[in-house]
């Protein structure tokens, strides 16, 4: 098979899923010149940040995406989001080998199968290596399976905007309190991050940032009111909360696509896994710098964060183990690298 181009299609999902999808590339680029991306609107600009992705694609619908794709001459496309309408994309654009998951009804448009890690019982083995199964059969690898975000000196200039506007020009530390869960928003508590907060402040009294999306600005605002930290919900392109994770002190998150970024710049990264159904070996932050907080409350067994009714865990956030970890991860950071 002729070694030049391939393509990565990780359309679907939320930010973390295509930021973590990225290591795929990463192996790619062990055999192929050149790896395109084609990823949801919404997640372009992550992908753009992806040192091994060429140029990144947008996926609209299937045929006039594979007819644009088709010129491009790629040797092979890896399906790490499995939908029929991404594995209709490589088919149509007529990419030989084409990689996807087995054992679905679309998976004859697939000329490499294979089955998903999790479908065979695992339950611990880390997203990405999962992910990279799907490079392996056809030979690609890479040793260092940590996702890449590289912010740029656009986001570096907005950050620094940010942050005069905000009048703080010594460290700071991150708080991200929220994650993908759009249509539980209303429900998701205040109180626990409020006195996470609380304690960050008391801990090291610098400012603290509390992130979060445009839709998440209420939440954020309540969550700084109380903790006496500084809300900066919406007013961040990822890039710009990239160049500012990579600055901070250290970056505290919920499980969310934001974590994953925060991680992958290397800022000492705390990650939050309050529900029980968390899978924090799945899915933990990887990074230079990073540590886990595991769920301790006890969530009943059919609670899902799809449906949890009242998210009795996060109010309930077990502040101390979270400051516990913390204080672990920035023990183990030499000196020269901390801010």
């Amino acid at each position: 098979m002729p070694s030049d181009r391939a393509l990565l299609i990780a359309a679907g999902g939320g930010l973390g899923d295509t930021l973590l999808a990225g290591v795929v590339a990463h192996a790619l680029r062990s055999r192929f010149a050149h790896v395109d991306a084609l990823v949801l609107p919404a997640h372009r600009a992550l992908a753009e940040h992806d040192p091994a992705i060429d140029r990144v694609h947008v996926l609209a619908s299937p045929v006039p995406t594979a007819e644009d794709l088709r010129g491009a001459g790629f040797d092979a496309a890896v399906v790490t989001w499995a939908t029929f309408t991404n594995a209709m994309v490589p088919a149509l654009a007529a990419i030989p080998v084409r990689v996807g998951q087995a054992r679905r009804l679309y998976s004859w448009l697939f000329t490499e199968r294979v089955v998903v890690r999790s479908e065979r019982g695992d339950r611990s083995s880390h997203w990405t290596q999962i992910l990279l199964d799907y490079a392996r059969a056809i030979g690609c690898d890479v040793a260092d399976a940590r996702p890449a975000f590289r912010p740029n000196e656009n986001d570096r200039r907005a950050a620094d905007e940010l942050l005069a506007a905000r009048g703080i020009d010594g460290p700071f530390a991150m708080l991200h309190p929220s994650r993908g869960l759009a249509a539980q928003r209303e429900r998701w508590p205040a109180a626990g991050f409020i006195a996470l907060g609380r304690s960050l402040r008391e801990r090291d009294g610098l400012p603290l940032l509390i992130s979060g999306t445009a839709a998440e600005t209420a939440l954020a605002e309540a969550i700084a009111r109380g903790a006496g930290a500084i809300s900066i919900a919406g007013a961040t392109a990822i890039g710009t909360f990239a160049a500012l994770a990579e600055r901070a002190r250290y970056v505290v998150a919920m499980d969310s696509g934001p974590m994953h970024v925060a991680a992958a710049v290397g800022a000492p990264t705390v990650g939050i896994f309050a529900l029980q159904c968390d899978e924090p070996d799945r899915w933990a932050p990887l990074g230079p710098h990073t540590a886990v907080v595991r769920p301790v409350y006890p969530c009943p067994p059919w609670h899902r964060k799809e449906t949890c009714p009242d998210f009795a865990c996060v109010r309930h956030l077990d502040t101390a183990a979270i400051v516990r970890a913390l204080d672990g991860l920035l023990a183990t950071i030499p000196e020269p690298e901390r801010l």
